[in-house]
């Protein structure tokens, strides 16, 4: 079976060897990774490129999320968890973990043949060369900028820079070119999207023909058209908005989130992740596999 990425399955692990992890929340720990091992196996067994397909990885990863989100983090006595949610990386973490699962079960065949890497990986954004008149160095001082991305459809790329014909004391490099790039939230607040626009011109300004989504969970801001930015579509996972901050101070103690339990949960259960949403974000990779020979595209009349 092709292995892949477990960016949420590791930060789980490495959960337990964190010394600030309350005594009390090991046990809860150590059953979040049976949990996340029984999600990942299900998953895996789930096959056939059909929208049903998506539908049954949704469920999954619903059930999946819920336990990560209630019982892991809202129902832990101590505030650890909760409060440090956004520095762990716990609950935003999933989605990532999830899209390739979601790709290989949909677009295997396309990967396959095209030679292509997929998951959170390091891209090429741009290259320097840190050299000058007086000073030389090998390779013109070639130096790669890339910057890592929460999910990427990629190519490996090794590249090499000499002053000499024969590449005598070459420089080599070796990066990733992004052609699908989307980068995972939580909640999606106006910063938040600037600095997506920023990400997504730099992914285009080194691969023009990339293309950028932007997922969420939740809408934390009024919804701004990514039309003038480089961002190619922003899907909201769950279609709703976060949780006002009057209500969410709330869940800052362990008793208010005691109190207030059945709301939270209720509420997660009437927004849960829709399986449209990411059928939308899978039509949109699919698209760019179409096949443009002449008499496909003059079949169609168009490309």
């Amino acid at each position: 079976m092709l292995q892949l990425p477990t960016p949420h399955g590791d930060k789980v692990k490495a959960l337990l060897d964190n010394p600030k992890l309350p005594v009390k929340g090991r046990s809860r720990v150590k059953e979040t990774i049976v949990r996340y091992d029984d999600w990942i196996k299900q998953s895996r067994r789930v096959s056939g490129d059909s929208d049903q397909t998506i539908v049954r990885l949704v469920a999954l990863l619903n059930k999946y999320k819920q336990y990560i989100d209630v019982d892991l983090i809202f129902d832990s006595h101590n505030d650890f968890l909760y409060r440090k949610k956004g520095q762990l990386k716990l609950d935003n973490s999933v989605i990532e973990e999830f899209l390739p699962v979601l790709i290989t079960a949909m677009l295997s065949g396309e990967l396959r043949e095209n030679k292509l890497s997929f998951g959170p990986t390091n891209c090429f954004s741009g290259l320097r060369f840190e050299s000058s008149l007086n000073v030389m160095k090998p390779g013109g001082g070639l130096v790669i900028r890339s910057k890592a991305q929460d999910f990427a459809i990629s190519r490996k790329l090794y590249l090499s820079a000499s002053h000499d014909a024969d590449f005598q004391e070459a420089v080599k490099e070796e990066t990733h070119v992004a052609y699908v790039v989307a980068e995972c939230k939580t909640n999606l607040d106006k910063t938040m999207f600037q600095e997506a626009a920023a990400t997504a011109l730099d992914v285009k300004t080194a691969v023009p023909s990339a293309k950028y989504y932007l997922l969420c969970e939740w809408l934390d801001m009024t919804p701004i058209s990514a039309a003038a930015t480089a961002i190619d579509e922003i899907i909201i996972l769950r279609k709703s908005k976060r949780l006002p901050v009057n209500i969410r101070e709330e869940f800052n103690t362990w008793d208010g989130r005691k109190n207030h339990r059945e709301f939270y949960v209720n509420y997660l259960k009437s927004h849960p992740f829709s399986a449209d949403t990411f059928t939308r974000f899978v039509n949109h990779i699919r698209a760019l596999f179409r096949d443009n020979t002449e008499d496909s595209v003059l079949t169609r009349g168009y490309f």
